[in-house]
C-alpha cells in the first residue's frame, strides 16, 4: 500500500465509508487539483508553455481528469459503477489512455504523450509520478485481490515499461524504457531490462542526471 499522510480536508467519515465533504469544499478542492495538474504538466514538459495549451491539447491530462472523476463516481459503489467504466471507455477512446476507475492515483501525476498507457482496477500511483507512453500497469492474477503494481511518490516510468503484478516501486525511483518489472523495486533505485535488472546508485543524483541514463529516453 501506497505510503500516505493522511487528509486533512475530511470532516469526518460517513456509514458508507465515503468522507463526509461540504460541496464549497469539494469544489475547492477539485480546482486546486485541476490548477496543481496543469503546473505539474507545463514544468515536466519543455513543449509546452501555457497552461491553456495544456489544458487543451494534452490527453494524458484529459484522460487523468477523466479518472478522477470515474474514480469518485467507482467508490460510491452500487449503480455508480457502470457509468464510472463506460467514462473511463470513452476516456479511452478519445485519449488512447486506459485507466480502471477503480484505480488509485495522487496528485501532480503527469504523463506524457498518453497513448498506449494502461492502468489496472487495483494499482496505486502515488504523488509527483511521471510516466511516458506505452505504460502497462498489469495484473498477474485472475483473483479479486490486489494484483497490480504500486507506484510509490516521485517515480518516473520511461515509455513502453511493463509492471507487472502487486510489484512496489519504492520512491524516486526510475524504470527504463522497455523495463519488464515482475519485482520490487528499492527507494532511489533504477530498474532497466527484460526481466528488469536493479542497479541502486552511489550517490544522490543531481538534478541534470535524473534522465542521463539512455534506457530512460523515449
Amino acid at each position: 500500500m501506497l505510503r500516505q499522510v493522511p487528509g486533512r480536508d475530511r470532516d469526518r467519515d460517513r456509514a458508507d465509508g465515503m468522507p463526509s465533504v461540504r460541496p464549497a469544499a469539494m469544489l475547492r478542492g477539485a480546482w486546486g487539483r485541476v490548477v496543481e495538474d496543469l503546473d505539474a504538466a507545463v514544468e515536466r514538459d519543455p513543449a509546452t508553455d501555457s497552461r491553456l495549451e495544456m489544458a487543451l491539447a494534452s490527453p494524458g491530462l484529459h484522460a487523468l481528469w477523466s479518472h478522477r472523476i470515474a474514480h469518485a463516481m467507482w467508490r460510491r459503489g452500487g449503480r455508480a459503477k457502470l457509468p464510472a467504466r463506460l467514462l473511463s471507455h470513452v476516456a479511452r477512446t478519445v485519449t488512447g489512455v486506459e485507466i480502471h476507475p477503480g484505480a488509485t492515483i495522487g496528485r501532480r501525476v503527469f504523463i506524457d504523450h498518453g497513448m498506449g498507457v494502461v492502468i489496472g482496477e487495483t494499482a496505486e500511483v502515488g504523488d509527483d509520478v511521471m510516466m511516458y507512453h506505452g505504460v502497462t500497469l498489469g495484473g498477474r492474477s485472475m483473483q479479486p485481490v490486489k494484483r497490480h503494481p504500486t507506484i510509490e511518490s516521485g517515480v518516473t516510468l520511461g515509455a513502453g515499461a511493463r509492471l507487472i503484478g502487486p510489484v512496489t516501486v519504492g520512491a524516486g525511483a526510475q524504470i527504463g524504457a522497455n523495463a519488464v518489472v515482475v519485482r520490487d523495486v528499492p527507494d532511489g533505485a533504477t530498474a532497466v531490462g527484460v526481466p528488469a535488472v536493479v542497479r541502486i546508485p552511489e550517490s544522490e543524483p543531481t538534478a541534470d542526471q535524473l534522465f542521463a541514463d539512455p534506457a530512460l529516453w523515449i
